[in-house]
C-alpha cells in the first residue's frame, strides 16, 4: 500500500494560485474599494470554509498541520474548485480523493454512442466490480445480453464462481488463470471503496458460494485487468481468439472492455456471422 503525504510547499502553492483566481463576485461577496490582493483575501477564505483566518494563513505558509478531508472539502467549495482540482487538493494534502459522485451504473450517453459506433468489435461497459452496465449488438451475440438482469446477476465474477455454466464459454485449461484475474481485479476495486457497502456485500456473497473464491481471495492478489488474450467458445461460430482491452475511466469506476480480432486471423470474418446467427446466449 502506497503511503501518501502532504506536500505542504505544493499545497501552499495551489491554495494561494487557486484563491487568486476566484473573484468576490464569484464567491457572492462584496468587491469593496481599495482592493490590493487579485481575487480573494486570505480572511474571506477562511470566512467561507469555516476556518479561522490563522489556521488558512498557515496552510499557504506552509507551515500548517495537515489539514483533514472535512476541511479540504469546505476549501474546495470556498475556492470554487472542478472536480479535478478538488481531487488534486486532497492528494497534495495526503488524503485519498474522494470517491466519483456519479452512480456506478450510470453510462454517459457519449458512452453509450461510442458502442454503437463499433460494430466491427464486441464492446460493453462494466462497473470496476463487475457489473454489465451494457453492450453492443456485437456483445450481446457473443457474450449474451445480461445488462437487464439485476444485481449480482449481471456481475461477471458472481457468474463466474456462482454459475458453473458461466464457464462453458472458456477452455477449461484456462478457468484457473480467469479464476485469479477475476479475484485479482477484484481485490483493487474494493481497495478503492474502502467502507462501499455493495462492494462488500458482493464479496460476502461470493466467500459463502464458492470455496475456490475464499481460497484466492485469501491470497491478497491485486491486478487491475487492463488487457490479455482471451479464447471464446461460440456454440454457432466455433472457437474465437480475441484481444481483450480495457479501458479505465478517469474515476476509476468503469471501464470500457473492447474485444477485437487479432491481425491476420479469421476472427473478423466469424464475428460478422454472429448478428446472423442468431442471439445464442454465451454466460461468461
Amino acid at each position: 500500500m502506497i503511503l501518501m503525504t502532504i506536500d505542504r510547499r505544493e499545497l501552499a502553492d495551489f491554495l494561494r494560485r487557486s484563491r487568486e483566481r476566484v473573484s468576490p463576485q464569484d464567491a457572492g461577496l462584496a468587491e469593496g474599494s481599495r482592493r490590493r490582493t487579485p481575487g480573494l483575501r486570505r480572511e474571506e477564505v477562511a470566512q467561507l470554509a469555516g476556518m479561522s483566518t490563522d489556521y488558512y494563513t498557515r496552510l499557504e505558509q506552509a507551515r500548517g498541520p495537515q489539514p483533514s478531508p472535512q476541511i479540504l472539502a469546505a476549501l474546495a467549495r470556498a475556492l470554487r474548485l472542478s472536480d479535478d482540482e478538488r481531487d488534486h487538493l486532497h492528494l497534495l494534502a495526503g488524503h485519498r480523493p474522494p470517491a466519483a459522485r456519479s452512480r456506478d451504473d450510470e453510462v454517459g450517453a457519449s458512452l453509450l454512442h461510442l458502442l454503437d459506433r463499433l460494430p466491427g468489435t464486441a464492446a460493453q461497459v462494466l462497473s470496476d466490480l463487475g457489473d454489465v452496465l451494457a453492450q453492443n449488438d456485437l456483445a450481446r451475440a457473443l457474450l449474451g445480453g445480461v445488462c437487464t438482469v439485476s444485481e449480482h446477476g449481471r456481475n461477471v465474477v458472481w457468474r463466474w464462481f456462482a454459475d458453473p455454466a458461466a464457464r462453458a464459454a472458456y477452455p477449461a485449461e484456462e478457468h484457473a488463470h480467469y479464476s485469479r484475474l477475476h479475484v485479482a481485479d477484484l481485490r483493487a476495486a474494493v481497495g478503492r471503496r474502502a467502507g462501499d457497502p455493495a462492494a462488500a456485500r458482493l464479496v460476502e456473497r461470493l466467500r459463502g458460494a464458492s470455496e475456490e473464491f475464499t481460497a484466492l481471495w485469501e491470497l491478497h492478489e491485486v491486478a487491475v485487468r487492463r488487457h490479455s488474450r482471451m479464447r471464446v467458445l461460440h456454440p454457432v461460430i466455433g472457437p474465437l481468439d480475441l484481444d481483450c482491452q480495457v479501458l479505465l475511466a478517469p474515476e476509476g469506476n468503469q471501464r470500457l472492455v473492447l474485444l477485437t480480432p487479432p491481425p491476420g486471423t479469421d476472427a473478423a470474418d466469424r464475428l460478422a456471422l454472429l448478428p446472423a446467427a442468431g442471439q445464442e446466449r454465451l454466460v461468461g
